[in-house]
């Protein structure tokens, strides 16, 4: 029952504010409500008051004792979903496959069933002594992708 009620909000929250998505909701057996949310710009505080809000402002506390709760995913969360990963275009990820194969590079190119990682690499020369720097590339299906991270620099 309540988290009905607090799915019917939020969604309709995110219905008026379409720049911001649902990464996760919980809510324990003691009704401590927990939202995470991401936005194609980022998370403001604001945005996290605004669905605060659109929860805690109608749900009657004399009906149901509850606390919430309401962040953005951090900065070093994992990704989760085709939309955080359109808005980190660009950025360079770490990406470790269900094969456990770790790749890092430029999250080159994004769809709705797979990413495109590019990176730089030193080599050997194919002929002659030395090394010399090539561009590599992986296409990576979202069905195969463990755990990604945007890789944070500074």
């Amino acid at each position: 029952m309540l988290k009905q009620k607090v799915e019917d909000l939020l969604n309709g929250a995110l219905e008026e504010r379409q720049d911001l998505f649902l990464i996760s909701l919980d809510i324990s057996s003691n009704n401590h409500i927990k939202v995470v949310i991401d936005g194609d710009n980022g998370v403001l505080v604001e945005d996290c008051m605004f669905i605060s809000r659109a929860i805690e402002h109608n749900l009657d506390r004399e009906e149901e004792d509850f606390s919430l709760e309401v962040l953005s995913a951090g900065a070093t969360s994992p990704l989760l979903l085709p939309r955080q990963y359109k808005k980190n275009q660009g950025r360079h990820l770490e990406v470790r496959t269900i094969d456990d194969k770790k790749i890092e590079g430029k999250l080159a190119e994004v769809d709705d069933l797979k990413l495109v990682l590019q990176w730089k690499a030193r080599e050997p020369k194919p002929v002659g002594k030395g090394k010399v720097t090539v561009s590599k590339e992986a296409e990576v299906a979202f069905t195969d992708i463990k755990e990604a991270k945007v890789i944070i620099k500074f």
